[in-house]
């Protein structure tokens, strides 16, 4: 049964549970509504939640686990002669999925029979041409250890599906079936209703950190893998990056120092662009703009968040770019390349100005009035007020919307590309080109890429090392919000 249909039953059995719910509690109470413990809606609200809930959540977690399962016992059947490397195993993987779902969508159409596609002594010499009449391409011939693990593969999908559509619809169906009999005017309904509730906000945050850590332990291991095959000490602190997939085997350097120096140079050239006009902006916008001038400013501000960051990109490489090299860079001997550091810093600097100035004239307008006119009362001027009482009051919002740039900035990848090139280089000069991490990880992760390479898994070395830098950002910005915050509280 497709899940659509799961779903649509589900929702089918939540909305007679609405009706039906509310319908016996009022039934119970002869109509009196007053009789109820609870608002006749929290009678009709608890059946939904607990056929919707349950069925919903085990749907869900079955379809995330179900695939993984089958293809560890796919994997079990694939003979160890078959592959080299976990690498290969996985491209025989992926066949046998695309097989597998080519026999479900030739049976479907009546190109093959359901008996013939699960037969596991069948011998297909026209396997390929047959998927592709459907519109499933295989790389290659399918030989017989790929055509019999999709077989199998098939197999356990059938009985997973089918024990799912059993074990959701009788979730819904019992779900529905408890919650009607218990349903009753002495029913407490309301407090079933919110501890449910409860129950899925807890649920749901609890989803979010654990989505965090799955995210942070799946580029741990691989960052492990890395450092098995490379040396720590020579990643964190050679100043060479010089990957090679040439198979020259051993002699790729993988120093990271000249990525971070990149990442670090050009965010701070967008910082020192995008704060001060950002900040300046919302003050003015705050604090001296009148109200016709706000209405069309503000929104014509942040129109520039929305615009895709290649727009940005393609920006910086045919008129920035050259603007810079044409003006400041070839008379002066910096450089002669449109590609440098200050053409991405001052394109991701325009970028970020919304970022600062929305957020910034947000918590500007959050802070009280009455600590404006109990500056103005004490004889402070308008620009003694700003700068003594409402930015130290807005310091910590201020302070977040500065630290969202910097992760923006240090996150950005197609601007780079285009403003700044692809060169890993330690230099001062900003009219030079460089790179940054996050191009780099795109890069290596590009193309056909064996992951069982230091070459590829120094992407997961990468993405760690930003994600602990953002973290320090993260502890540092908290530090200095609470530091400062002691002082106007």
């Amino acid at each position: 049964m497709p899940v659509i249909w799961m779903l649509a039953i589900i929702a089918i059995l939540a909305g007679a549970g609405i009706v039906l719910g509310r319908k016996k509690a009022l039934a119970s109470a002869g109509g009196d509504s007053r009789l109820l413990h609870s608002l006749p809606g929290y009678y009709g609200a608890n059946v939904a939640l607990f056929v919707a809930a349950p069925a919903l959540l085990v749907l869900a977690a079955w379809m995330v686990l179900q695939p993984i399962l089958i293809e560890s016992r796919v994997a079990a059947t694939v003979p160890e002669d078959a592959y080299e490397t976990q690498g290969d195993l996985s491209l025989i993987l992926a066949d046998v999925r695309r097989v597998a779902r080519g026999l479900d969508l030739a049976v479907e159409q009546g190109t093959i029979t359901a008996e013939r596609a699960g037969d596991m002594r069948s011998e297909f010499t026209d396997v390929r041409q047959r998927l592709a009449e459907v519109g499933v391409a295989v790389g290659t011939e399918v030989d017989r250890t790929t055509l019999t693990a999709a077989q199998r593969y098939r197999v356990l999908e059938g009985r997973a599906d089918l024990a799912m559509n059993v074990v959701v619809l009788l979730l819904a169906i019992g779900g529905f079936g408890l919650m009607y009999a218990k349903t009753d005017k002495d029913f407490r309904a309301r407090n079933s209703v919110e501890a449910a509730i409860m129950v899925i906000l807890i649920g749901a945050s609890t989803i979010a950190i654990l989505t965090t850590l799955g995210i942070v332990l799946s580029m741990l291991f691989e960052t492990m893998n890395f450092f098995r095959q490379y040396p720590a000490l020579e990643f964190f602190f050679s100043t060479t990056w010089d990957p090679s997939f040439s198979g020259r085997g051993g002699s790729s350097e993988l120093g990271i120092l000249p990525l971070l120096w990149g990442t670090l140079y050009i965010s701070l050239i967008a910082l020192l662009v995008a704060v001060p006009i950002g900040l300046f902006s919302a003050i003015y916008l705050s604090e001296y703009a009148g109200k016709k001038f706000r209405g069309f400013a503000k929104p014509l501000l942040e129109v520039l968040a929305g615009i895709p960051t290649i727009v940005y990109g393609l920006f910086a490489l045919i008129t920035v770019g050259p603007l810079l090299r044409d003006a400041i860079a070839s008379p002066l001997g910096l450089g002669t390349s449109a590609s440098s550091v200050m053409t991405a810093g001052l394109v991701m600097g325009i970028m970020l100005i919304p970022f600062v100035s929305s957020l910034s004239d947000d918590i500007i307008n959050a802070v009280p009035q009455a600590m404006r006119d109990g500056s103005y009362g004490l004889g402070a001027t308008q620009s003694e007020t700003i700068r003594q009482v409402i930015i130290p009051a807005a310091l910590p919002g201020i302070v977040g919307a500065i630290l969202l740039a910097a992760s923006r900035a240090i996150g950005e990848t197609m601007i780079v590309v285009l403003g700044a090139g692809a060169a890993a280089r330690i230099d001062a000069n900003p009219f030079e080109a460089m790179t940054t991490v996050t191009v780099k990880i795109v890069s290596q992760l590009t193309g056909d890429t064996d992951f069982s390479s230091p070459e590829t898994l120094v992407a997961f070395a990468l993405g760690l090392t930003l994600f602990v830098i953002t973290l320090g950002l993260n502890v540092l910005a908290l530090y200095i919000v609470r530091k400062y915050r002691e002082q106007y509280e």
